[in-house]
């Protein structure tokens, strides 16, 4: 298994398709955090007190709407309450412009792009195979069949969380260059059901970015999956990348019935539950885990039964 997963890691090392995708990765990075330190004029810095207190007021007014909802009601007074220990602790709020803003920010625009090269990378690397003839040198092999299955799965899965290392990796060292590493040792407000509790920033990040790598996993599993059963890696792409298009904005329409919410991107970002309310009403973080733990084992099902059981056309 080891000399196979060393195999197909030589192969993506190899291809120079491998380091674009990477150096576009750094280089939209670096080119996003240029705009958002340099471009335009830079307006007069207020005073983040007096900034919260004005959102304070704002909040009261919307809290004090009786046509709002209950959960973003709930929501409302969640931010009331952090804002209030901003003020009495006198701990500023995470800004736009600042270390940490920007490599939340970063991920927001970055993740739909380092899923896209996911995509392209799984629905490549079992197709191609047989689309190139070189499956036969594969199958020779003493090496049973989803050995090889799972090597190429795993490397894949390695070079999706590589570009993601990168991502945060780029992204902290450019925030602070160009903001400054002053905020770095400042704490994380969390507030969790009302009680609220100072965590470590970097803690927070990588939390952060690890929920995101969810989506990912399960974007890289599903064109896994495509490629593995079609055999084409054009169609395992362009599935892959429509999905990915128009998964959540299909998935918004559809949020009026209550099956929604077993639907796989009503479930993928995690951070909901975090940052927000629950697409749909009564979802649980529980609930969404074991949502996506169904599809994953599906999708990985799929891809043993597909590249194992059928026949190699000669």
């Amino acid at each position: 298994m080891i000399n196979l997963i060393r195999n197909e890691n030589m192969k993506l090392a190899h291809s120079i398709s491998t380091w674009i995708m990477v150096g576009i990765v750094v280089i939209m990075i670096v080119a996003v955090g240029l705009v958002s330190r340099f471009a335009g004029t830079e307006a007069p810095k207020s005073d983040w007190k007096t900034d919260v207190i004005t959102e304070n007021e704002s909040i009261n007014k919307n809290i004090d709407n009786p046509e709002i909802s209950e959960n973003r009601k709930a929501n409302l007074t969640k931010q009331l309450q952090t804002n209030e220990y901003h003020l009495e602790h006198n701990i500023e709020p995470i800004q736009g412009e600042s270390l940490w803003g920007f490599v939340e920010g970063i991920a927001k625009v970055m993740i739909s792009l380092i899923s896209l090269f996911a995509i392209v990378m799984a629905g490549g690397i079992v197709a191609n195979e047989f689309s190139g003839g070189t499956i036969k040198l594969l199958l020779i092999r003493p090496s049973k069949r989803w050995k090889i299955l799972l090597s190429k799965y795993i490397s894949v899965m390695g070079y999706t969380l590589l570009m993601f290392l990168v991502l945060l990796v780029v992204s902290s060292l450019v925030g602070g260059i160009l903001f400054g590493f002053k905020e770095a040792s400042m704490p994380f407000i969390a507030n969790s059901n009302g009680k609220i509790t100072e965590t470590n920033m970097i803690v927070h990040i990588v939390q952060l970015y690890g929920l995101q790598c969810i989506s990912l996993v399960m974007m890289v599993t599903l064109a896994f999956m495509i490629s593995t059963v079609f055999r084409n890696s054009a169609m395992a792409i362009g599935i892959g990348v429509f999905l990915l298009t128009v998964g959540t904005t299909v998935t918004m329409l559809l949020l009026k019935y209550d099956w929604s919410k077993y639907i796989l991107f009503a479930n993928v970002d995690l951070n909901q539950y975090i940052d927000g309310e629950p697409l749909v009403k009564g979802m649980t973080m529980t609930f969404s885990i074991i949502v996506l733990l169904v599809y994953f084992v599906t999708f990985n099902v799929i891809s043993y039964i597909g590249f194992t059981k059928r026949d190699i056309v000669a």
